[in-house]
C-alpha cells in the first residue's frame, strides 16, 4: 500500500493497522525518515516537496510491487509526504512484514534506496544563510541504489 499525502503520519498506528489480525508476519522492518534541521551553512528552515500527482503514486505502487516480487512480504507500506515541511517533522515512512527478518529488512533498504534516488520527489530548501535551492543527488545514495541492480 502506499500513500502520498501532505498531512503527518502516526507510525505506531501505521504499524498497528498493517499488522492488525495476521498470525502470518513474524517480523516488521520500519524506517521513519524526519526533515534535518542541519547545521552552519546547511541549516534550513523548511524543506518543500514536489511530485506530479498520479505519476507519483502509479510509480510508488510499480515500486512497491517489485519489492513483494523480489521477496516475501506479507505485507508492506510506503507513506511519502509533500508540501512544506519543518525541522522535526516526518517526511516518509517504509513498513516492510514478512515471515521472517531478512526479507522485512532487504525489501524496507530496497524501498529506501529508490525513494532516496528515484522517486519522483523534488525538494527544495529554505536556507537560514546562503539562499534557497533544490536539493541535489548525491553519489553515496546511488552507490546504495546499486546494489539492487538498479
Amino acid at each position: 500500500m502506499i500513500r502520498v499525502q501532505g498531512d503527518d503520519f502516526d507510525v505506531g498506528a501505521e504499524i498497528a493497522g498493517l499488522t492488525a489480525g495476521r498470525e502470518d508476519i513474524g517480523a516488521v522492518v520500519s524506517f521513519t525518515g524526519i526533515v534535518r534541521g542541519g547545521s552552519g551553512e546547511r541549516a534550513i528552515r523548511a524543506m518543500t516537496l514536489e511530485h506530479y500527482p498520479g505519476m507519483t503514486e502509479r510509480e510508488l505502487e510499480r515500486i512497491e510491487a517489485e519489492a513483494r516480487d523480489r521477496w516475501p512480504l506479507s505485507a508492506s507500506l510506503v507513506v511519502h509526504r509533500h508540501g512544506r515541511l519543518m525541522p522535526g517533522e516526518n517526511i516518509v515512512l517504509v513498513v516492510t512484514a514478512s515471515a521472517h527478518r531478512q526479507a522485512a529488512f532487504e525489501a524496507a533498504s530496497f524501498l529506501m534506496d529508490y525513494l532516496k534516488t528515484s522517486a519522483p520527489f523534488w525538494k527544495k530548501e529554505e536556507r537560514l544563510a546562503g539562499g534557497d535551492g533544490w536539493v541535489e543527488a548525491k553519489a553515496d545514495d546511488d552507490a546504495a541504489a546499486g546494489r539492487w541492480g538498479k
